[in-house]
């Protein structure tokens, strides 16, 4: 377990290594915690915005204060017209001493996961502690990270949960064939999945297929949906549509989800690349859980106005 301030000291920052670009990215992060102390004291909310393969988040640490978070801010910061825009927002939070992260949606609901998030997440942590490894406390449970060289970071999304009440479905049934048009697989990762197998990804109407999944009475949290295309044994072609969000470019949550159906619908293998419209992740489903693995970006640092915050109450 890690825990710590954004505002400790920047030597700290050395500890990790991820090439050139990943130095420059980091030497952001570190110029960026050197300011907090001074942001702080502006009437506003510090903030990161990052990407994972254009899934992107805005990320607020509220460690040392009150957790600022409410519905109404979490829509208003995820306006992209009137607001920053995300796909989810991250807060970070010491929970005894352990990190937490609680991850909002656009639409002002919480997420108990998000794989992409979690990476990005990760990553800070161990850019502000020089650990290789870091733990982040998440409505799916405890989550182990690694920094996996390369710029890229790896995180263990847990154990797929497979039981229908699990993932969770309003009744029991086979969750491998779900009894809808397509018969695709349903899967928990924290989050409820509905996976279908199609013969090409590009050609499916996901803006229709999605919402009409996402609000199907089979799914009483609602669902993430995703179009799969079998390329070969180790590689897959998925779009995503995110419950609370819309058409994303990525989702970590929804490519572990895929990658599990694939290999129980015994036509890809338990390692598989997953190849999204923001790029691509490795997905390893193993013995202690499913692995994913891919790059993190670091947009931009900024603090929201007093002003945009009281009109967002």
């Amino acid at each position: 377990m890690v825990k710590g301030e954004i505002g400790e000291n920047s030597d700290k920052c050395a500890g990790i290594i991820l090439g050139h670009a990943g130095r420059l990215a980091l030497g952001r992060i570190c110029a960026y915690r050197r300011s907090m102390t001074k942001q702080q004291k502006i009437a506003g909310l510090a903030f990161l915005k990052m990407h994972g393969l254009g899934n992107d988040f805005v990320v607020v640490d509220a460690r040392g204060r009150a957790n600022p978070m409410t519905v109404a801010l979490a829509r208003a910061i995820g306006d992209r017209h009137f607001g920053i825009g995300f796909d989810q927002l991250a807060l970070i939070r010491n929970e005894g001493n352990v990190l937490a992260v609680d991850y909002w949606n656009s639409d002002g609901s919480l997420s108990n996961a998000c794989g992409n998030a979690t990476r990005c997440v990760a990553r800070l942590i161990m850019a502000e502690t020089g650990a290789a490894h870091v733990t982040l406390r998440t409505g799916r449970g405890d989550l182990a990270c690694e920094d996996a060289g390369s710029g890229l970071i790896r995180v263990n999304m847990g154990q797929p949960q497979l039981n229908w009440h699990e993932v969770p479905l309003a009744r029991e049934m086979d969750t491998l064939e779900l009894p809808l048009d397509g018969t695709p697989s349903a899967t928990g990762m924290g989050n409820p999945h509905c996976s279908y197998f199609v013969d090409d990804a590009e050609t499916v109407d996901l803006e229709t297929l999605g919402p009409r999944t996402e609000h199907n009475p089979l799914f009483p949290a609602r669902t993430n949906v995703q179009v799969v295309e079998v390329m070969d044994r180790q590689n897959l072609r998925v779009r995503v549509w995110e419950r609370g969000v819309g058409l994303t470019l990525a989702s970590g949550s929804s490519s572990c989800a895929v990658a599990v159906a694939a290999a129980r619908r015994q036509v890809a293998d338990r390692k598989v690349t997953v190849h999204l419209d923001g790029g691509d992740l490795v997905i390893d489903w193993r013995d202690d859980g499913v692995w994913m693995t891919g790059p993190t970006m670091l947009v931009s640092e900024g603090v929201l106005s007093a002003e945009f915050l009281e009109t967002a109450k």
